[in-house]
């Protein structure tokens, strides 16, 4: 359990041995792009802390951000990471200005808002790639992608795994899968070395499916469980295998991974189990669909074995998080869409 935040960010920032040993391996510095965002300040902190585990205190650890919060800035540059304020968002922006680096984290997307602004996220999602790619061709790049890129499939298939067809629904998740594809290009065109990881739902207490049901079943509030199932993964895992996937990166086809946990989470049973934390009967609403957004990690826990936290500890901490009070970002992660329409 944690008391504050800051014991939160301590436990995110504390690194295997697995990863101490892969990021000991690295030639080059890293450079992570869009570190401003909600999982790119405890990625860099996992980093730099493993790195200097591995005795390589010759690499450093850029982000690069607008940092429009100079707090979170200093608190990173005091961690030992050297922070970049760069605009990537502008598409006059000189990116010859940023560090050379060997390894790349690309952090940078754009989902809420897009139904209203597609052609932003495009640009954001699908032309950015190609112009880091040019400033970095020779880099190892692990790009965050996302599990939207595949279609919402039946509860009981144990999700879609990298081998099977894609099927983006709504302008976010093509924009997504247009990143992948650009990626993928520099890879097979260029020798870029690339791993795309599709991602779905990276949890942290102060945001994440857990933390979207638990604040409504705490607030007495209905839980929808028309999309009545989604996966779930603790946030220091999905760290370490996207700092892990740098090793993996390949080029001519680019390396695909889904990232997730390993189970097909009931929305209906997490709420339940909410209630029993919170001594409240959990208040439903609607019933659920036979199709979900589901993904079979089963590739990424061979490489990297199972994540650490299993699920029901993630619910123990996520209730006892809220029942101390403690902040929550106010970014619901809408996993309940089912339209594409963010």
């Amino acid at each position: 359990m944690f008391t504050d935040e800051a014991a939160l960010e301590e436990r995110l920032a504390t690194p295997t041995p697995a990863l101490i040993a892969d990021l000991g391996r690295l030639e080059g510095d890293l450079l992570v792009l869009g570190a401003g965002g909600k999982m790119g300040p405890s990625l860099c902190r996992l980093a730099r802390r493993a790195l200097d585990a591995a005795g390589r205190t010759d690499v450093t650890v850029y982000a690069v951000s607008r940092w429009s919060d100079r707090a979170a800035a200093d608190e990173l540059e005091a961690a030992g990471i050297s922070t970049v304020a760069f605009d990537l968002m502008n598409p006059t922006a000189d990116l010859t200005e940023l560090p050379d680096a060997g390894n790349i984290v690309f952090m940078v997307g754009a989902k809420f808002g897009s139904a209203g602004a597609p052609s932003h996220a495009w640009a954001v999602n699908a032309a950015m790639p190609d112009r880091v790619t040019h400033r970095w061709p020779h880099a190892r790049i692990a790009a965050f992608s996302t599990g939207n890129v595949y279609p919402l499939v039946p509860v009981s298939s144990g999700g879609c795994t990298e081998s099977d067809p894609v099927g983006p629904v709504g302008e976010y998740a093509m924009s997504c899968l247009g990143r992948e594809r650009i990626f993928g290009h520099a890879a097979l065109t260029r020798g870029t070395r690339v791993a795309n990881i599709r991602l779905n739902y990276a949890v942290d207490l102060r945001y994440g499916v857990l933390a979207d049901i638990a604040y409504r079943v705490q607030a007495g509030e209905s839980v929808d469980v028309t999309t009545g199932h989604a996966n779930v993964v603790w946030q220091g895992y999905a760290n370490e295998v996207a700092l892990r996937s740098l090793l993996h990166a390949t080029d001519g086809e680019a390396f695909t991974l889904n990232l997730t946990g390993p189970e097909t989470a009931s929305v209906r049973r997490i709420a339940r189990w909410f209630g029993e934390e919170f001594g409240k009967e959990p208040v439903f609403a609607g019933e659920e669909a036979p199709t979900a957004l589901l993904s079979d990690a089963s590739r990424c826990h061979a490489l990297f074995g199972y994540p650490d936290i299993p699920l029901r500890t993630l619910v123990e901490w996520q209730a006892d998080w809220l029942r101390r009070g403690l902040p929550l970002s106010g970014k619901p992660t809408k996993f309940q869409v089912r339209d594409g329409r963010f």
